[in-house]
């Protein structure tokens, strides 16, 4: 809120029916600081004008005033949410679309990279290449260790290159000491890294020309789609913003609602789209195993018997 703000909404809890002058007596500030702060107070619902209808203010109570404003914040989150599945949707629709009218036509802006050997050289050549930026979305959870010291090299390279990367991974990497230690390993070499419950599809953009996506979304292992077609690669740039703006910060816990962790809350959205146990655990990045105690959890912080209840309870809560 800001420290004024703060210190004025503080005030009127601890002396109820205080007037603008009081207020700016005491806390050292002019009245035109003060109705400054009211105003704000008044935008982020903390206060409502008195029950004496004599134009001053009272105070609402922090409890119910932050829960309207977290109540705010996950309907935004939620819009979010809602926003990235038409993204996604919009996104695999064009691609058909173009693929469809354009498929063979020379200086198309797309190519069909068909085995995982031409992926890999691809992506040797675009890290190569690549001058300002390269971004991506990791999913699929942790990591081999093979894996990962095998890109270690490349990420190392782009770095001395003044490259700058962004990394989004799941949620899930974050219960793996050793995707955590290279993640940790990224961000201290100058890399951006964030975490979401679920990503849409895996995703690699170079320099915001260049962009490699997997020919078929739910499946990497069929081969990707070169895309150079500027209209297209920009589409993909919003997309990773938009995801990016949302994600969590390594070393920032995700945030969490009636005890449930951002991955939680999306196990439930999951579920509620009628995705099968193995379904939410393939898209969470987790083992069947994982997400069936996960399931167990979050029913018992819900206090449902069944899995009909559970959502229920989480529609009852708001939390879908």
């Amino acid at each position: 809120m800001g420290d004024a703000t703060d210190a004025v909404y503080r005030e009127m809890l601890r002396s109820p029916g205080i007037d603008v002058a009081s207020l700016s007596t005491r806390l050292d500030l002019t009245e035109s600081q003060v109705r400054d702060a009211l105003d704000k107070l008044a935008d982020l619902a903390l206060i409502k004008a008195s029950w004496d209808g004599a134009g001053s203010a009272r105070p609402v109570s922090p409890h119910l005033g932050f829960q309207a404003l977290w109540a705010k914040r996950q309907a935004e989150i939620a819009g979010q949410q809602h926003a990235l599945d038409e993204a996604r949707a919009r996104m695999a629709s064009l691609i058909d679309d173009y693929m469809n009218e354009y498929a063979g036509a020379r200086g198309s802006g797309m190519e069909k990279l068909t085995d995982l050997n031409s992926v890999r050289n691809y992506l040797e050549k675009l890290a190569a290449e690549t001058e300002q930026e390269s971004l991506a979305f990791a999913p699929g959870g942790p990591q081999t260790e093979a894996n990962r010291l095998a890109s270690r090299p490349l990420l190392t390279d782009l770095l001395s290159r003044g490259v700058s990367i962004k990394t989004i991974y799941l949620e899930s990497i974050r219960n793996d000491a050793g995707s955590v230690q290279h993640s940790t390993w990224l961000a201290t070499q100058g890399a951006g890294v964030r975490t979401v419950p679920h990503l849409p599809f895996r995703m690699q953009i170079a320099d915001r020309k260049a962009a490699l996506i997997p020919l078929a979304l739910e499946d990497s292992a069929q081969g990707a789609l070169l895309i150079e077609e500027p209209a297209v690669v920009s589409v993909l740039c919003a997309l990773f913003d938009m995801v990016w703006a949302t994600a969590a910060p390594l070393g920032e816990a995700a945030s969490a609602d009636e005890g449930l962790s951002a991955q939680e809350r999306e196990l439930l959205r999951l579920l509620a789209q009628g995705l099968t146990d193995d379904g939410v655990a393939r898209k969470l990045g987790v083992s069947i195993r994982t997400e069936r105690r996960m399931v167990t959890k979050v029913s018992e912080l819900l206090g449902a018997q069944s899995r009909f209840q559970l959502g229920q309870r989480a529609a009852e809560m708001g939390l879908l």
